[in-house]
């Protein structure tokens, strides 16, 4: 067992440790390049918009080909010439153009890298959360390092570490072994079906609500630390605090995760979000920041752990990595480019504080919907139970 998983944990270790300087630190680059709110909110819409095009596409074609480990090698080689393109690029429009091919390829290896997490935990019969810790840990303890490192060489060098990171990825994904859950072949038409699934398209939208003020977080954090004063070793500092606490929770799922329904974590997991925004829409002090990022573990990683349990009962077992990543594209796509560009907008016309307000009070809204969705889900399975004896 530990020969099947040692590969894809390793994998999953260094591919989100080249995420961690994606997502804590090119806001900060484009900033540094002079770049104002409102394009940096551009740019961190377009990737979130590529991938919300690019993920499904990619879900179809691992299952189509059977292969998650073929797919996510294409998806790195993609990655690797985007971010060449991207660190190259001279002007604003070559940047937009840069930013949608990157994340076109990068994004989709986490929702796959993922979706094979998922079938290999099902096929070794482990938690999913053993196995997945191990991408928080890489994302925690490279965002650290990686501050530490930034802070000395300068924050215009942040490529050094991400194609450090993305071509040990790359090697480990040729020795990662691939699991086929079903052998039925699909088709378009078939996948297409899933649209059509209504209680797993309106729960992901619903989601939105709260996944959409997560995403907003991921933008802006960074930019928020420095507003309040604090550098660059700081921003590495609150993602490692925030993204250990999601990995102690992975971690500990197989003790806490059956003793209710995933909704009612869910739930729960939104009033810790709604909590955490509202908190910092007060701070004024960057410190203060960082025992609140102990929270992160009790929201994001309480929220993603079950939601993308929940969904998986939803979708048939022949589309499972198609719809793993049509999760994936509403979860970081589409409420990441509702999310960076409405806050930057925010920060630009307002400040940074009470975009932070704003995300509180629409957690609050998202657990409204969720609980309503909550009810009605399981009064719908009270009724198919009886009608099935």
């Amino acid at each position: 067992m530990m020969n099947s998983t040692f590969n894809l944990k390793a994998l999953l270790f260094f591919y989100f440790s080249a995420m961690t300087i994606i997502v804590g630190y090119l806001p900060v680059y484009f900033q540094e390049n002079g770049l104002s709110g409102s394009q940096i909110g551009v740019l961190l819409a377009v990737g979130p918009l590529a991938s919300m095009i690019s993920q499904p596409f990619w879900g179809f074609m691992t299952d189509k080909y059977k292969s998650s480990k073929k797919i996510i090698f294409i998806c790195l080689i993609g990655a690797l010439i985007g971010s060449l393109f991207m660190f190259l690029s001279t002007t604003y429009v070559l940047l937009i153009v840069a930013v949608f091919f990157f994340f076109g390829f990068m994004s989709p290896v986490g929702g796959l890298g993922d979706s094979l997490t998922q079938k290999t935990a099902n096929q070794l019969s482990v938690s999913f959360g053993s196995i997945r810790m191990w991408g928080s840990l890489g994302f925690a303890i490279m965002s650290l390092l990686s501050g530490f490192l930034l802070a000395k060489i300068g924050i215009q060098y942040i490529y050094l570490p991400f194609l450090f990171f993305t071509i040990i990825s790359l090697i480990l994904t040729l020795r990662v072994t691939d699991v086929t859950s079903s052998k039925k072949p699909i088709n378009l038409k078939e996948a297409t079906k899933l649209l059509g699934n209504k209680r797993f398209m309106i729960f992901l939208v619903i989601m939105m609500f709260i996944t959409i003020t997560h995403r907003t977080n991921d933008s802006f954090l960074g930019i928020y630390i420095v507003e309040k004063g604090g550098s660059e070793s700081f921003i590495g500092w609150a993602w490692f605090i925030g993204v250990v606490s999601e990995a102690l929770v992975f971690a500990t799922a197989t003790i806490w995760f059956r003793r209710f329904h995933a909704l009612s974590f869910i739930v729960l997991s939104g009033v810790f979000f709604a909590f955490r925004w509202i908190v910092m829409g007060f701070i004024q002090e960057p410190l203060l920041v960082l025992p609140l990022q102990m929270m992160h573990g009790l929201s994001f990683g309480i929220f993603y752990l079950c939601a993308f349990h929940f969904v998986t009962k939803l979708i048939p077992e022949e589309l499972q990595s198609t719809g793993h990543l049509l999760f994936y594209s509403f979860f970081f796509g589409l409420s990441g480019v509702i999310g960076s560009s409405i806050g930057g907008w925010i920060i630009d016309k307002v400040n940074v504080a009470y975009l932070y307000s704003a995300l509180g009070v629409l957690s609050i809204i998202g657990v409204i919907f969720m609980v309503i969705y909550q009810v009605v889900y399981m009064k719908m399975e009270k009724v198919n139970s009886v009608s099935s004896v």
